[in-house]
């Protein structure tokens, strides 16, 4: 498999800069097992860093990341700097910023407009960079954003940050932040059956030149905890198929969503890495993407198995996935 692989599901830019559509989740870097647990196990570095450079050399050019995500050893921002710095010119990191942790890996309390200055530049000095490609900021709850939103745009002026998104937000908070600065991205929690209620606003996004990124895409409710490999019926059918794993039709299904949506699945696994890269170039069929939209939305699924088959293709390079996508939380 080469990086020729990654064109096929295409380009998308954040702001003034142009990523591939299936990116790479750095969530699952620091640990082996669940994430943002205090008492994780941490990864070796050697793995983690062979991973990392492995995506880049797959064509990977979109990474997700943040801070909080740590182990007791590792820092998935420091494995960053330390497996791709210096960075390759059209490498977009993207990193977020409300939540934290203490040392032990306990949660804080979501940071005050005061102290997000400060978790940029934690994120700045762990990257080794002069700038941030893009910042979303990360909230809880449905009150207003302005003042937090506000201090990132402030930021934005002063050169310290590229571009801003937002994650696990709704409609109207996308709406507030926009009448401020310009907004590039949204990151929330979506995949089948996970969240269907968010169809409108990934159709909102799109009309509005703004991409939409899921997390947990693959994982679903597992969370940080990984995909709990309890597929449906109907996904393991259109898996068999295309030659592919359920974690592929996953991908799949959330890139056809539209042009605007990104993947950022994570893994410390090279082979599943190579595999995600590889679900960019599975097409599903009309017939194969209404099935899967009947489980998506709860319905019942008419005249059982999918009519047509595959589009195109024949079978998905790569093999099973088995890792979660890389998410914010």
């Amino acid at each position: 498999m080469t990086s020729q692989t990654i064109t096929a599901a295409g380009t998308w830019k954040l702001g003034d800069r142009t990523v591939h559509r299936i990116g790479f989740g750095a969530m699952r870097l620091a640990q082996s097992g669940e994430a943002l647990v205090s008492d994780a196990v941490p990864r070796d570095r050697g793995p983690a860093i062979d991973v990392l450079r492995r995506a880049v050399d797959l064509g990977v050019n979109h990474i997700d990341t943040a801070a909080f995500y740590f182990s007791p050893l590792r820092s998935a921002n420091e494995l960053i700097n330390r497996a791709l710095a210096p960075y390759p010119e059209d490498l977009v990191i993207a990193t977020k910023v409300g939540p934290g942790r203490d040392p032990s890996g306990e949660w804080l309390p979501h940071a005050r407009p005061e102290q997000l200055r400060g978790q940029v530049e934690e994120n700045l000095r762990q990257l080794g960079r002069d700038h941030l490609d893009v910042v979303n900021l990360r909230i809880v709850g449905t009150g207003s954003i302005a003042e937090r939103f506000g201090v990132l745009a402030e930021l934005r002026q002063a050169g310290l940050v590229r571009h801003l998104g937002l994650s696990n937000v709704r409609p109207h908070h996308l709406a507030e932040a926009r009448a401020i600065a310009p907004v590039v991205c949204v990151q929330n929690m979506y995949g089948i059956g996970v969240q269907p209620e968010q169809d409108e606003f990934l159709r909102t996004c799109g009309e509005q030149g703004i991409a939409f990124v899921p997390f947990y895409s693959i994982a679903g409710t597992g969370r940080q905890a990984g995909a709990g490999g309890d597929d449906s019926a109907e996904v393991l059918e259109v898996a068999r198929a295309h030659g592919a794993s359920a974690a592929q039709v996953r991908l799949a299904w959330t890139l056809q969503r539209g042009p605007h949506v990104l993947a950022i699945p994570g893994t410390g696994d090279p082979a599943h890495l190579a595999a995600n890269v590889a679900a960019g170039a599975l097409r599903l069929s009309p017939a194969e993407l209404a099935l899967l939209d009947s489980v998506h939305h709860g319905r019942p699924v008419p005249g059982g198995p999918v009519q047509g088959g595959p589009v195109q293709g024949g079978p998905v390079q790569g093999g099973p996935v088995q890792g979660p996508g890389g998410g914010p939380e």
